[in-house]
């Protein structure tokens, strides 16, 4: 049957477009790798979509998708700040850029083998993380302090730590559309949606921040409802 490999289709497009967002990295040209990124999100949205609404998930599907992940949203992330830092001279300091890869991996096999993740997410999620770091280069026009190596150094540190630790965020994953049981959720999409149309990239900072603060305020209020 043809469509229990359009999801795994799906997810091959992913990996594709990470590998060509990787040859832009590696020739320093960070602000073309946020479009292959997004066409990686974009491509990593459906494929989970497309294997739950033609009802083909496969084992081999999960784990093709975190190897697709890796790449896309592991490799290529942590070779931009790694970029970022060479621009900055500190040699072999530089390097510490690919803690965001190991860290994205261990976030990806950790989701896995977590049954506290079949709807929500413990830890960062890989895309969100990336997200944010394919704005830094369009926010270095902008804010100057972003090239900072101590900056970087310190960012890296901190998403690190983000992408395996404990903290509970929602996914956009709804088993219905009551407001009351994904207000939050509404609200985010829609503000983080008026933040992109205004802001553009120096958005994207700002709605990580919203949401781990409505992520808070959503498993809040499921906590007193019951």
């Amino acid at each position: 049957m043809i469509k229990k490999h359009i999801p795994n289709a799906l997810t091959c497009a992913n990996l594709l477009s990470g590998c060509i967002g990787s040859i832009y990295a590696f020739n320093g040209d960070l602000k073309t790798v946020a479009f292959f990124v997004i066409i990686s999100g974009i491509f990593d949205f459906f494929d989970g979509f497309a294997a739950r609404l033609l009802n083909v998930k496969s084992e081999i599907g999960k784990e093709l998708d975190s190897l697709a992940d890796v790449v896309s949203f592991g490799f290529l992330p942590g070779m931009i700040i790694y970029k970022l830092l060479m621009l900055s001279g500190l040699g072999w300091i530089a390097y510490t850029g690919f803690l965001i890869t190991i860290f994205s991996a261990l976030r990806l096999a950790k989701f896995n083998v977590d049954t506290r993740q079949t709807e929500d997410f413990i830890g960062l999620n890989t895309p969100m993380n990336t997200f944010l770091i394919i704005s830094l280069p369009y926010l270095l026009d902008t804010f100057s302090f972003i090239s900072n190596p101590y900056f970087l150094i310190t960012l890296t540190a901190l998403l690190s730590y983000l992408l395996v630790s404990e903290l509970r965020l929602f996914s956009m994953k709804m088993s219905g559309l009551q407001w009351q049981a994904n207000k939050y959720k509404f609200i985010f999409l829609i503000v983080s949606l008026l933040l992109l149309a205004f802001l553009q990239f120096i958005a994207i900072p700002l709605i990580l921040v919203l949401y781990i603060v409505f992520s808070q305020l959503h498993f809040r209020s499921q906590k007193l409802s019951l």
